[in-house]
């Protein structure tokens, strides 16, 4: 039986968030959803919803009870907070929070990329958030979406299953207890370097944009990105950029899945290379290439899931130079330092620390041999 009662805070009205929150409150759940820009939900608000359509191509109303811009009033009597933004505003809305967290709340980063809990973590920690509040993060977004109106959403496809880490990994169960009861797609994973390290986004967006920015500058996006934009070419660069995901997820004693194999998972879509499996996804038809290249897909993706995974990489002494050629060509022509900026070993929380002092502080909050007091909210047990 659904438990209709339960609260869920959407944080982000984007392409993601508004079709989350649609989705949910279609399905009768009270869903209170935030944005930093008012203009951008007023519209929403003033209908008092989103029309959605889903992946059968009904359209459907979901009425959203509360639509605000007030981060302390979206989070009163939310016991799930679903954090919808892209991870470049991940350490703006952990400060946003850390006054306003209460007791028994569960923060799912929608996704972390990679390193997002750790980051997010490391914030409330710094602005003293004393709060029992447990952060998670899932290895991609359920769904593939797209706004498309100021009170209206799409949804292309829902993945098969999403996994699903807290930090620490041993409360992990206590997120899935909430959060399976809305989405039963989420399934554990074993820690949040499982979910950081399977952040395919880190494969398949910035490589798919650079390689294409001749055609999204000069068409502005009007090609489909996953279908036409991934050629037998493109695609050999994508399985180089795989292999070297995989092979550090290794040096950090993670198991990661090939791109092909979480196609099959996710979107049951099967070929021999990357380049089938990609074309066998009807869930990529019909979505349109970014309309230019000041896109989260470069400053979110670049810096926040590339960078991390390369930093860890050399730092653990894998060979990372197709992921670096990216970066320095984002760099490049973006005119941004993304090393610079991006989510770096200092920024997780990990600088100086080996092997298994990391792996530690994933699986009990603490990189010390001994758990910390109970009485620590981050750490304790």
């Amino acid at each position: 039986m659904l438990d209709y009662e339960l609260q869920i805070a959407v944080i982000g009205a984007g392409h993601g968030g508004k079709a989350m929150a649609a989705e949910m409150a279609v399905r009768g759940y009270t869903v209170r959803l935030y944005n930093r820009s008012y203009e951008h939900i007023e519209d929403i608000a003033a209908r008092g919803g989103i029309e959605v359509t889903l992946e059968d191509g009904e359209q459907e109303f979901g009425a959203i009870r509360y639509v605000t811009s007030d981060i302390a009033f979206a989070l009163t009597g939310a016991k799930l907070v679903m954090v919808v933004v892209p991870a470049s505003a991940h350490r703006d809305i952990a400060l946003a929070c850390a006054p306003h967290l209460h007791d028994g709340q569960i923060v799912v980063l929608n996704p972390g990329r990679t390193g997002g809990a750790l980051e997010f973590r490391n914030v409330l920690r710094e602005n003293n958030c004393t709060a029992d509040v447990i952060i998670a993060e899932t290895e991609t977004f359920l769904f593939a979406s797209r706004s498309n109106g100021p009170a209206q959403a799409q949804i292309f496809r829902r993945k098969n299953t999403v996994p699903l880490a807290a930090l620490p990994s041993c409360r992990t169960h206590e997120v899935l207890d909430v959060l399976q009861e809305v989405y039963p797609q989420f399934i554990a994973a074993p820690n949040v370097l499982y979910t950081s390290l399977n952040n395919m986004g880190a494969v398949f967006h910035p490589a798919l944009t650079l390689l294409n920015a001749g055609w999204i500058e000069s068409t502005g996006g009007q090609f489909q990105f996953y279908i036409d934009g991934v050629t037998p070419s493109t695609a050999q660069l994508l399985e180089r950029l795989d292999r070297e995901r995989v092979t550090v997820a290794t040096a950090l004693g993670i198991r990661a899945q090939s791109a092909r194999d979480w196609l099959a998972r996710a979107y049951s879509a099967y070929g021999d290379n990357l380049h089938q499996a990609i074309h066998a996804n009807p869930g990529y038809r019909g979505i349109t290439a970014p309309r230019t290249l000041r896109h989260r897909y470069i400053f979110e993706d670049v810096p926040y899931s590339l960078v991390p995974i390369s930093e860890l990489g050399k730092r653990f002494g894998v060979d990372v130079w197709g992921m670096e050629s990216m970066i320095q060509i984002a760099c490049v022509i973006d005119g941004v330092d993304y090393r610079h900026r991006g989510r770096t070993l200092e920024r997780m929380g990990l600088v100086g620390l080996s092997l298994r002092e990391i792996t530690r502080l994933v699986e009990t909050g603490s990189p010390d041999p001994e758990p910390l007091p109970s009485n620590d909210r981050y750490g304790g047990r």
